[in-house]
């Protein structure tokens, strides 16, 4: 896991929570927001966890391409080039679209 100065970055204490977590996911791996909220221990606050992870300041350090939607669909990217860098991203990863 790569470490990041969480205090310098602007963010609620939720919002630095829900992006340590995504720290832990694997290079090639995907997990849903639903997972997520689930890993943070707040599973009822999907909506929340999806604005946390819109609001990374770092999408490539802290890989948010990772998070897709419970539907299978690939979801928004905050980062420059929207979704289809993400798709890009994921694909560079070896995950299948």
């Amino acid at each position: 896991m790569q470490k990041i100065n969480f205090g310098k970055l602007k963010g609620t204490l939720f919002q630095k929570k829900v992006w340590r977590e995504i720290l832990k996911i694997p290079k090639g791996e995907t997990i849903t927001y639903k997972e997520l909220a689930r890993k943070i221990g707040k599973p009822l606050a999907v909506r929340v966890v999806e604005n946390a992870v819109g609001a990374n300041p770092l999408p490539i350090t802290i890989p948010c391409h990772r998070v897709i939607r419970s539907d299978g669909a690939l979801g928004g990217y905050s980062g420059k080039g929207g979704a289809k860098i993400k798709k890009t991203l994921l694909r560079k990863e070896g995950v299948i679209i």
